[in-house]
């Protein structure tokens, strides 16, 4: 079984319709991510997304302090000829100590996407996202440094990643008004347990063309197992951000993943196919971002993308959904 292909958004650019999240894969010693694994053990993931179909790899500069980015390079050099997949990275967070070492200001951008680059080992990303808003820098500013990296061809396209919907809008906005490049992309929070994107967010992107890419279409592991289950591995006990989400109305939360464990069981298939196919059937998502450290999460992905939830299906899945803080940004 292989994955099909979509459009981004509105663009023409294809990618896989299931994207693999390369957050997992870093040197450990590197950076806040202790529970990354290494080059060899990454290997495999790659290769085996590859041949599932997957040409679309997500990562940014932060990851394991850059040495998913290295990663990253190395190993879809090592599967596919640079033309054939599409490299997503990211900008914003801390990479260096001292004045402009962080944020969305155009120092910062134009070095970090050239550090970027280099570690990737590639003239040019596909899509070229800022991860977070900097409300340190003006927006007119970002814009124009973004618009700037793809004109001189070291991106194709420009993505944004968690923010509120009208920040998005105004980055949006300036970028019409100047003639410069606009997102095509937004990477945001969207799953299961986590649905509040709906209200703001996606129709926006829905009525301006914007494709979403959602991180966490599994809700870091809790919509893969029962409730009460345990999430096995040293990222469940040492992701510090993971351990910040999914804490509002657990009640509610738990009767959602009972749902898809019913779903499941009467379908026949793991949780997880059920919880990526409800993500991957929105009209407005473009494809999910997975995360792959054991071989069955790749074939997960890949079925979930394929497989068409009936009406009474998605009811019952969105039905004990209640409104909660918005989080992750």
């Amino acid at each position: 079984m292989t994955t099909d292909t979509t459009r981004l958004g509105a663009t023409g650019l294809e990618i896989s319709s299931v994207i693999l999240g390369m957050m997992s894969y870093g040197d450990p010693a590197k950076g806040s991510h202790e529970w990354s694994v290494d080059i060899d053990q990454a290997r495999p993931f790659v290769r085996r997304a590859y041949e599932a179909g997957i040409t679309t790899f997500d990562t940014a500069n932060v990851y394991s302090a850059g040495s998913s980015e290295e990663i990253t390079g190395q190993l879809l050099k090592e599967v596919a000829p640079r033309e054939d997949v599409q490299v997503f990275t990211k900008v914003f967070n801390r990479m260096r100590p001292g004045r402009n070492g962080a944020g969305l200001s155009r120092a910062a951008i134009m070095h970090e996407i050239d550090a970027s680059l280099t570690r990737l080992g590639t003239d040019y990303v596909d899509l070229y996202q800022i991860h977070r808003f900097d409300p340190h820098t003006p927006v007119e500013e970002t814009m124009e440094a973004l618009h700037d990296v793809v004109k001189a061809g070291k991106a194709r396209y420009i993505g944004a990643s968690s923010m509120w919907a009208w920040q998005f809008a105004e980055m949006q906005h300036v970028a019409e008004l100047h003639g410069w490049t606009r997102f095509v992309a937004m990477q945001d929070q969207y799953n299961l347990l986590e649905r509040e994107e709906e209200r703001e967010m996606h129709p926006f992107c829905a009525h301006t063309g914007v494709g979403v890419i959602p991180w966490s279409p599994l809700a870091r592991g809790r919509l893969a197992r029962q409730w009460d289950a345990q999430g096995s591995g040293s990222r469940a006990d040492t992701d510090e951000f993971g351990k910040t989400l999914y804490k509002q109305d657990e009640d509610a939360n738990r009767q959602i993943v009972d749902a898809v464990a019913q779903i499941a069981d009467e379908r026949g298939v793991p949780m997880a196919q059920v919880a990526l196919a409800w993500v991957a059937g929105k009209s407005v998502v473009s494809a999910p971002i997975v995360g792959a450290t054991k071989e069955h999460h790749i074939d997960d992905a890949v079925a979930a993308s394929s497989m068409e939830l009936s009406d009474d299906e998605v009811a019952r899945l969105e039905q004990a959904y209640t409104p909660r803080v918005p989080s992750g940004f």
